[in-house]
Formats: C-alpha cells, structure tokens, sequence
C-alpha cells in the first residue's frame, strides 16, 4: 500500500514542477523589483504578506484541490486566460504598469488550474486568488479620491475623542495640533491603502474560522470597514500622544513603526471582539427559535 501511494504520487508531483519552476522564472524577477521598489513603502508595505498568506491558503487547500479535482475534465478555456495573462505580463513588464504585471501573475495562476484540474480546482482555490487582489496597487487618482475624505474623517474623531480627554489639541484639515507639535495625518495613518489591507486581515480571518452561519459572515464583512475606520484613529491617537509626551523625534523614529503595529493589532482585536458579540448574537437567535419547539 505505501509504496503504491509513493508510485502514484511521483507523476503528480512531476507534473506540477516544471510549471512551478516556469512561473517562478516569469514572476522572481516581477517580485524582486516590487520588494526593491513599492513595498518598500509604508503604504504598500502589506504587499509581500499577502503574497505570503495566499501562497499559504494555495498549500492550505492543495490536496483538497486535488483530490476534488481528480478524473473531473479539465477546461480549454485556461488557455484562453493564459494567452491574456501573458500578454499582460509583457505589456505591464515592458510598460511598467504595475496593476498588469501583478494582475498576470492571478490569471496565470487561475488558467494553469483550469488547464491542470479544470473548474472544481479554480472553485476550490477562489479565495486565494482573490485574496491576491489586495496585492495590486491602485491607481493614484483613485486613492487620492478617497484618502482625503477619509483622512478628514479620521482627524475629525481622533481630535474630539483627545479634546474630550482634556488635551490641548485643535485642527485645521489634516493638520492636528497638540501642544507646541503638530502633525500631518499621513496617507499611510489613514488612506484607502490602508484600509483595504485591514479589510483583506478580516476577509483573511474569516476564511480562516469558516462560520457556518451565512448571518455571521455577511455582518462581520460589514463591520470590517468601521472596525478598519476605528484602527485608524486608534493609530493617529497613539502617534499623537507619543509626540506630545516623548517629542517629535520619537513620534517619528521607531515608535512610528510601532504605531503600524498597534493598527493591526487593534484590528485584530475588534475583528475578534465583534466575532464574539455575534457569536452570542447568533446563539441567542438560535435560542428564541428553539425554545417554541421544545414547547410543543
């Protein structure tokens, strides 16, 4: 038995390797040049992690894939995808146009398991693929368009909430002004970027935990977008109270670093905090319905 496992185990994985190593030799170069160039920005900083967490979903879902996918037809369609992808990737390289060579390597992905495994494959892997949309920068206008907005927004609460603790702090626009400092609400502290990768941490989680209830999925999907809101504030508070009590040059050395981790980690709290309140939520429900059947 173990060596009939081993027998019909190699031609898999001599299968998967030379598109493995192709992909790797089309893609090693696009990420070395996105770890030298934009990642190492404060905005896209998020960019290798996603990549990280959906390689991990990919083999977190491998031999499920597989064993679904087995004897099921395979789709031409792939090819179809493929041929655009590459194309893709040849405008976006040449060009420069990250949003395309990024965007290539998701559809390569996508048509290599249509072409290998067909549609019960790409039905199985969806989430990782999509995940890696979280990847791909946005175009500039875009997130100008919206970072203003919401970096007003986020001034706005974090300046009545530190007024309302009796610190001496005022604003004008994005500007807050606390004590003999003041400080620019950076896209970074409060911008779309910043949003959509807390979004992509619940999306994350909620894959991860797979509630069953449909009510719990969509609600927590929902609050995603104030709970990421909330992270934000919570951020500015805390880089504004660093520099009122330790000055300038520690709000904007190490402990401006540290403030990024004090974001995720407090999305990571209320994410988990929320999760639990519509746990109770969703129990109770099942409660009240219950209980009139037992009755009868």
């Amino acid at each position: 038995m173990p060596s009939y496992q081993l027998s019909s185990s190699k031609p898999e994985i001599l299968n998967w390797w030379p598109i493995i190593l192709g992909v790797l030799a089309l893609y090693i170069p696009t990420f070395y040049g996105l770890a030298n160039g934009i990642w190492t920005n404060e905005e896209q900083a998020h960019g290798p992690i996603i990549l990280i967490l959906s390689m991990w979903l990919i083999f977190r879902k491998w031999k499920i894939m597989i064993k679904e996918s087995d004897a099921q037809s395979t789709s031409a369609f792939g090819w179809v995808i493929l041929i655009i992808a590459l194309t893709f990737y040849i405008i976006g390289g040449s060009q420069q146009i990250l949003i395309l060579e990024i965007g290539s390597f998701i559809l390569v992905l996508a048509a290599i398991l249509l072409i290998k495994r067909g549609y019960i494959a790409l039905k199985i892997m969806w989430f990782p693929l999509f995940f890696l949309l979280f990847m791909i920068p946005l175009p500039g206008a875009i997130v100008s368009f919206f970072t203003m907005p919401m970096k007003m927004a986020v001034s706005y609460v974090a300046e009545n909430i530190l007024f309302w603790a009796n610190y001496p702090i005022a604003r004008n626009g994005v500007i807050l002004q606390i004590g003999q400092y003041q400080l620019l609400v950076a896209d970074a502290c409060a911008g779309l970027q910043t949003l959509l990768t807390l979004e992509a941490l619940g999306l994350f989680y909620l894959n991860l935990v797979n509630h069953t209830s449909v009510f719990r999925n969509v609600a927590l999907a929902i609050l995603i977008i104030p709970i990421s809101f909330t992270a934000n504030v919570i951020r500015v508070m805390v880089l504004t109270l660093i520099t009122y009590h330790y000055g300038d040059a520690a709000g904007q050395g190490f402990l401006h670093g540290f403030a990024g981790m004090v974001l995720f980690i407090s999305a990571l709290v209320l994410i988990l905090g929320v999760d639990g309140l519509l746990q109770y939520f969703t129990r109770a429900q099942h409660v009240n319905i219950v209980k009139p059947i037992n009755n009868i």
